[in-house]
């Protein structure tokens, strides 16, 4: 059984054939390329029995590669998006797994794929339909990517102590760095752990593990101490509640 993976983010595609090769010894992966045009290429060429095709790719989508698939490939799509989920069913993807992919929900894929047991096409528009219709929430950021002069550095999210708000960006604060970040506060809140990571102010989230104290002034205001940051952090009235004496 071969199988070919499609990933324009190289340590994405070397961490997804690391899982697949733990979770399923006998497959081989044939090839692990990093743009559509390749993916299209490496199927017509390989012809495998599986393909893991990222959707958004240079020169081409995951999408038009898949047209390259020959008859019986099983194609898998894995994406941070899901806004061409329903293209992805009509051409009658096997699997559809958005990033970041946990290992339970991969290991599902792979029994799928390995019991053949693939429902017709109009059964996975139904499916998904239904999914769309009340979407699950996805897993929790693991990783965040940080430009750093011509460098991205990659930093684990349990690291950070805590994130601040700068216009457009966000700075992000680990024990000995600041980092900036392209993403915007609000729109980086939505995709954290909010068992790990609470709001303390409108410009400000911290990790709750960081957190060594809450100080209560004498006019209520509360200020925290975090274990790895030499500085104090303003709790707002709105959430000052949080840190309240049970």
């Amino acid at each position: 059984m071969k199988a070919i993976i499609a990933d324009d983010e190289r340590h994405l595609a070397d961490d997804l054939q690391r899982r697949l090769q733990r979770l399923w010894p006998e497959l081989h992966i044939a090839a692990v390329v990093h743009d559509g045009v390749a993916a299209a290429a490496a199927l017509a060429e390989i012809k495998p029995d599986f393909a893991f095709l990222d959707i958004r790719m240079p020169g081409q989508s995951g999408l038009d590669a898949a047209r390259s698939a020959p008859a019986g490939c099983r194609v898998v799509f894995v994406t941070a998006y899901d806004d061409h989920a329903v293209q992805a069913f009509e051409q009658a993807a096997a699997d559809y797994l958005l990033k970041p992919v946990s290992d339970e929900r991969l290991a599902r894929c792979v029994e799928r794929l390995k019991q053949h047991a693939v429902a017709a096409p109009d059964e996975l528009l139904a499916r998904l339909q239904r999914l769309l219709a009340a979407p699950a929430k996805p897993e929790p950021l693991r990783w965040l990517r940080a430009q750093v002069g011509q460098t991205v550095r990659m930093v684990a999210v349990e690291e950070v102590c805590c994130f601040q708000s700068a216009d457009k960006y966000t700075l992000l604060q680990t024990r000995d760095a600041e980092l900036l970040l392209r993403t915007p506060l609000k729109e980086l809140l939505a995709q954290l752990d909010p068992q790990q990571f609470w709001q303390v102010h409108r410009g400000t989230v911290v990790n709750v593990g960081q957190i060594v104290s809450a100080h209560h002034d004498l006019l209520g205001k509360v200020s925290l101490t975090l274990r790895d940051r030499p500085e104090k952090i303003a709790v707002s009235r709105s959430y000052a509640h949080l840190f309240r004496q049970m």
